[in-house]
């Protein structure tokens, strides 16, 4: 990884405390947390007028393209805490051929490709900075729930460091990312049942083994980590926000993480008060985020007999759902439902009309937004971001079984 040449031992990080996202709590940095006393997320938080005084556009610009870059809003002090396994920033794909069939412009519709970081998902973003500040708090053992990438970004990150792992996942997740996590260094169990469940086991070893809890929100830094996206999409889009940033939502971390983004940017200059609408997108076979938001609830109960194509969003129940709620609520964004068969002709129509290959989470976006065109939610002449949060190349892929005998003549017109 490449660093600045006047950067050395510390960087110069702006963290003040930590503080209880539901009651305001305050909470000392640099030392072991979990959630707050009232068992809701933390929050880092930063000295930003600070951060307003000592960063600039210009300085940033000339830093290495890495989401590392944004140092003075990421609460890692020293270099040597760092573990990167090349967090590269991730691209704006337009898709100009679906976009122009809609009816929209073709830098109306946008993907950011979170396919390309290390272990090819959008996971190791909060896994890098977790991992980062557990090296750096002395942590020697770390445990998680998964449906796949997020287990596969710890054991990866963790093991970069010489940190051990133990990862739990439901019994039908698919078999290359159970083989993933245990091939880059995991001990990682199959469980009769979903990813909460699982989650349970976790946090019943963390009294009875010792390990730290690394789920979803569970710890305060995979959100820092996950904000990186909103602060590189500001970057990317000369300091602007899209109209609408559509999110596949299980634990909903990166939504979270980019509303704090926008916030921060906000605060230290480099944006004004102009917000995305938030579209928290689940699939009609779990959407407790979406009934709570319908239901104009705060908070979203257990999803029973969760099911859907769309592993990465089978998260019946997040300990963050008033966040989510909150950030949709206050950007004028909503919630949506997909089903399965939406998601899977969304995924082939992207693959076949853009040679653009989503995995099923990041294809529900594309549904949504085609959804939300239909309902008059979202306009043609908006700008919308969707967020592609792995490689398609990790999940199965559809046969073909048409072949060619080269010992036989060729029917070239048939070809």
């Amino acid at each position: 990884m490449a660093y600045d040449e006047n950067l050395t031992v510390e960087h110069p990080t702006f963290v003040t405390h930590l503080e209880c996202s539901y009651t305001g709590e305050r909470y000392p940095a640099d030392e072991v947390h979990g959630l707050s006393r009232a068992g809701k997320p933390l929050l880092v938080r930063y000295d930003l007028d600070g951060v307003r005084k000592a960063l600039t556009k210009d300085t940033l610009a000339k830093r290495p393209p890495d989401f590392w870059r944004y140092r003075e809003l990421l609460p890692v002090r020293r270099v040597a805490d760092i573990v990167s396994l090349g967090e590269a920033i991730t691209p704006l794909v337009p898709l100009p051929r679906i976009a122009a069939r809609a009816g929209a412009g073709a830098s109306e519709l946008i993907v950011k490709d979170e396919g390309r970081l290390p272990t090819g998902s959008f996971k190791a973003r909060g896994l890098a900075l977790a991992v980062s500040m557990a090296k750096a708090l002395g942590i020697k053992h770390m445990a998680m729930p998964t449906n796949g990438n997020a287990g596969a970004a710890l054991a990866a990150y963790a093991s970069h460091c010489g940190i051990k792992t133990t990862i739990f996942c439901p019994e039908d997740t698919p078999e290359v990312n159970v083989s993933e996590i245990a091939l880059q260094g995991a001990t990682v169990y199959r469980v009769n049942g979903l990813i909460d469940d699982c989650g349970k086991i976790v946090g019943e070893g963390k009294a009875k083994v010792g390990w730290f809890d690394t789920s979803t929100l569970k710890e305060p830094y995979r959100i820092e980590g996950k904000k990186t996206m909103g602060l590189e999409l500001a970057e990317q889009l000369g300091w602007d926000v899209p109209d609408v940033i559509l999110y596949p939502t299980g634990g909903g971390t990166g939504l979270i993480g980019m509303w704090k983004a926008f916030a921060e940017l906000e605060a230290i200059g480099f944006i004004g008060n102009k917000r995305p609408r938030m579209v928290a997108v689940q699939a009609s076979g779990c959407a407790p985020m979406v009934r709570a938001f319908e239901q104009g609830e705060e908070h979203a109960p257990r999803w029973e007999d969760a099911h859907t194509i769309a592993s990465g969003i089978r998260v019946p129940q997040a300990v963050g759902d008033f966040l989510i709620l909150r950030a949709v609520r206050e950007s004028g964004g909503f919630a949506i439902a997909v089903s399965d068969e939406a998601i899977t002709a969304a995924l082939d129509e992207v693959a076949r009309e853009d040679g653009f290959l989503m995995c099923p989470e990041g294809a529900a976006t594309y549904a949504a937004w085609k959804q939300g065109l239909a309902d008059g939610r979202i306009r043609r002449d908006e700008r919308a971001v969707l967020f592609n949060c792995a490689t398609g190349l990790k999940y199965p892929l559809p046969p073909i079984r048409r072949t060619l005998d080269r010992h036989k003549p060729i029917d070239f017109a048939s070809l």
